[in-house]
């Protein structure tokens, strides 16, 4: 409340100064200290960045003096003094400081000894190849546009930012009342994360944790324990301990410790003066030299002991006393909607998602909408083209162009842009030639607008589009992570606790699981009884039977076409003659679905591919990378017609050979080539085309070096060389493998197999035998094999391959 005496306004002190430090409060926090969620950038990095873009200082361009950029951002969008937009530039070029540098500098930029830049007269920069994906389809209405400061000049509000940089190269900043605190993270693992969450909205923080596994930062080092990390992903903030790298090396029967790696934002000379001060002083004794023998190719930091030193108290008491050993308090506080707010690692990766659906959303409204432009002008040439000499007469006689215009809207209804594209076109376009490229450009524009159309109006195209475009950014910038995170005391992952070896996991026809150590089976020969190996209820048998190790993931592909995953320590450990755990207990399975193939991966390599074949002769190849991110619930692995199942899945190269073997003994070889690879909701396509009543019982992959191994559900097998069966075009009727006799029974299985393997054997009555191969007859395609187990009236039900040492 003001009044008025004598020409005076009273203003109350109190509320003026709560207002104006609300407003210079606001003003720090909106456009100075804190980044925005969207692109990770604050104001003066954005303008930096976009400065660079209107000076034209590409990648493949020219440098220029860092003034010219300093002074152009300064006097066209930040008018904040020509210091903190240079000491922007300066940490956004030093490698020491920023994980993935966006501006690429020439000359002297400081370095990790804490020696500051030379002037901005001497040095040079440009944008890094990175930043140009901060920058990618900016002129294509992706993001919103405001007036600068003086409203002369348009500069971006948020920068598209193709790549998560909030996360990947972290920020720094002190507002009013508030700061954030964000380190910086493996690219490559951020980008998975952000495609894990894509492809599951539901998936948990430490899901999450198990792909962006910590920071990492530039400097290397090593951050101790998982607590704080977890923390700090789960609520925001959290402290993580960063300690240096240090090994001991021996010389003339001295032991002195050598510093490869310090923490991040350590001053490197400040730190060797510190631990120079403790060994005067008497704080650390045993030290009887320091030296920098830093260069180009890294940080080495020598520190020479008396002989009578112990090593490990030194080290011990330099993490102690110096900055050997930091600690990082994590504050994810960014601007949400203009808000400041504290994040957790989910909400940052939800935020930039929600970011790039309307970035690439804008983008194909902008190319639809330019597309459809040319399209229609290209209709208009088209038409032209077909009465080019109606076109010709009516412009011959015409007295200007909007009269033509008028003709060619009464004649054949063109539009005003068709008319005037007509006139401009030149005379050369009359030519056949030009009338071809036109249909082609015709073609290609419907296309295009089909694509498009589908982008915006499919949200599973939409986010496929952003998953495509993040992996490209990936493959392109990624690198190895530099920070290793190491386990502290009580801080250990139940993995690391559980010991890797080889076991054996067998699956029963209703469901029952169990995993049994290796050795319980040894080998035998061909021929004999086998001992027992499980205790079926009635009527159940074993329906698969594998060997592989405690650390595996064993991927379980059911009825329904669907995938789920469990580690194999995860299967309870069960006696020989126990019947298991039932699997609907491990995995979210539905009323009606069982499990139908089972694999086990040590990786997920997105270079290798999954290949399933059905019963009814359906093959398909699906991208390996695609089943990473399994949910509890389960992922659609292929679509299947009513009455088919899975019978079979492998790992393969994707220059591999199929094997298809039916229970009548017949089988096909083809190359996987002929099976273009599919998403992973596709149904496939025939890989054999099948005699009545005949199906599909196993797929290998062919190698003309090995074995084929088959066995009949009465116990009979052989082995073939594989150079007896030729490849063939895929969906043929295939060859004989085996011949079939009612003493034999039909074929359940086929392996491909190595001299020094083994095999595995189980029957519906849980007697169970391993076999070694050599002492299996090698014959031809056409005959029905020897006994390789005794049975009585049981089938053999299950066979798995042992790999020999």
């Amino acid at each position: 409340m003001t009044e008025t005496k004598n020409g005076i306004v009273e203003v109350d002190l109190n509320e003026k100064m709560r207002k104006s430090y609300l407003d210079y409060s606001m003003s720090v926090i909106v456009a100075r200290a804190l980044p925005d969620v969207r692109d990770g950038l604050k104001p003066v990095h954005r303008r930096i960045i976009y400065g660079m873009q209107v000076l034209g200082l590409v990648p493949t361009g020219q440098f220029k003096k860092s003034a010219r950029l300093v002074g152009d951002v300064m006097g066209k969008f930040h008018p904040h003094g020509d210091s903190s937009i240079y000491d922007a530039t300066v940490r956004l070029a030093q490698s020491f400081s920023t994980r993935y540098p966006l501006v690429d500098g020439q000359g002297n930029f400081g370095n990790i000894d804490g020696y500051g830049a030379a002037a901005m007269r001497y040095t040079e920069v440009k944008m890094s190849k990175l930043a140009l994906e901060m920058l990618r389809d900016i002129n294509k209405e992706t993001v919103d546009f405001a007036p600068n400061f003086d409203e002369e000049e348009m500069e971006p509000v948020v920068l598209p930012s193709r790549f998560p940089n909030l996360l990947v190269n972290g920020s720094n900043g002190i507002a009013v009342g508030m700061a954030t605190n964000m380190p910086p993270h493996n690219l490559g693992e951020v980008i998975n994360g952000v495609i894990e969450y894509i492809d599951n909205n539901d998936i948990t923080i430490d899901e999450l944790m198990k792909t962006i596994k910590g920071p990492d930062f530039p400097t290397g080092a090593q951050i101790m324990g998982r607590d704080g990390i977890k923390k700090a992903y789960q609520t925001g903030r959290g402290k993580i301990q960063v300690r240096a790298v240090a090994e001991f090396e021996e010389v003339k029967n001295k032991t002195r410790i050598v510093v490869t790696e310090i923490p991040y934002q350590v001053n490197k000379s400040n730190l060797i003066m510190k631990m120079a001060q403790l060994a005067k002083d008497k704080i650390i004794d045993g030290i009887t030299a320091i030296r920098d023998e830093s260069s180009r190719k890294g940080i080495r930091i020598v520190i020479d002991l008396r002989r009578d030193a112990n090593p490990n108290v030194v080290l011990n008491k330099l993490y102690k006393n110096t900055q050997m050993q930091t600690t990082f308090g994590i504050i994810n506080l960014a601007l949400v909607g203009g808000v400041p707010k504290v994040l957790n690692l989910k909400d940052l990766i939800t935020h930039y998602v929600d970011h790039q659906i309307e970035v690439v959303s804008r983008r194909s409204e902008f190319d639809l909408k330019k597309a459809k432009a040319r399209a229609h002008i290209v209709e208009g040439l088209k038409i032209a083209l077909d009465n080019i000499e109606r076109i010709i007469q009516i412009v011959r006689g015409s007295n200007n162009d909007q009269e033509a215009k008028d003709k060619f809207l009464e004649e054949f209804g063109l539009s005003d842009a068709q008319s005037q594209a007509i006139l401009d076109m030149r005379i050369r376009r009359l030519t056949g030639l030009e009338r071809d490229k036109l249909d082609e450009e015709y073609r290609q524009l419907l296309e295009t607008i089909e694509w498009l159309t589908k982008v915006l109006e499919n949200h599973d195209v939409l986010m496929g589009v952003i998953k495509e475009e993040l992996v490209e950014v990936k493959n392109k910038h990624s690198d190895l992570r530099r920070t290793v995170i190491k386990n502290s005391e009580g801080d250990i992952e139940i993995e690391d606790i559980i010991k890797e070896e080889d076991v054996i996991i067998t699956l029963t026809q209703s469901g029952y699981i169990k995993r049994m150590p290796e050795g319980t089976y040894k080998p035998q020969k061909r021929g004999g009884r086998g001992i027992s190996a499980t205790t079926p209820k009635d009527g159940d048998f074993v329906s698969d039977l594998f060997i592989t190790s405690s650390h595996e993931s064993i991927l379980f592909f059911t009825t329904r076409g669907r995938v789920y995953r469990l580690k194999a320590y995860e299967i309870p450990e069960s006696s020989r003659q126990s019947k298991g755990t039932q699997i609907r207990n491990l995995l979210n399975l539905e009323q009606d679905e069982s499990v139908e193939s089972i694999i086990h991966v040590k990786d997920f390599d997105p270079n290798l591919n999954i290949v399933m074949a059905t019963r009814s002769g359906i093959v398909k190849r699906t991208s390996f990378e695609e089943f990473k991110n399994i949910r509890k619930s389960g992922l659609v692995a292929i679509t299947l017609k009513d009455g088919d199942s899975i019978v079979s899945t492998r790992i393969t190269k994707g220059d591999e050979e199929i094997m298809l073997v039916t229970k009548d003994g017949m089988s096909i070889r083809f190359k996987e080539t002929d099976i273009r690879t599919m998403a992973r909701t596709a149904m496939g396509v025939k890989g054999i085309s099948l005699n009545k009543d005949d199906e599909v019982v196993s797929m290998e992959i062919a190698s003309d070096d090995k074995l084929m191994l088959v066995i009949s559900e009465k116990g009979y097998g052989k082995l073939t060389p594989m150079s007896e069966y030729k490849v063939q075009n895929r969906s043929g009727k295939g060859i004989i493998t085996y011949k079939v006799k009612e003493k034999t029974g039909k074929l359940v299985s086929a392996k491909i197999m190595e001299s020094n393997d083994d095999i595995m054997m189980i029957t519906s009555k849980g007697i169970i035998i391993r076999i070694q191969i050599e002492g299996i007859s090698v014959m031809g395609r056409s005959t029905s094999g020897v006994k390789l187990m005794n049975i009585t009236d049981s089938d053999v039900v299950a066979v798995a391959k042992y790999i020999g040492d």
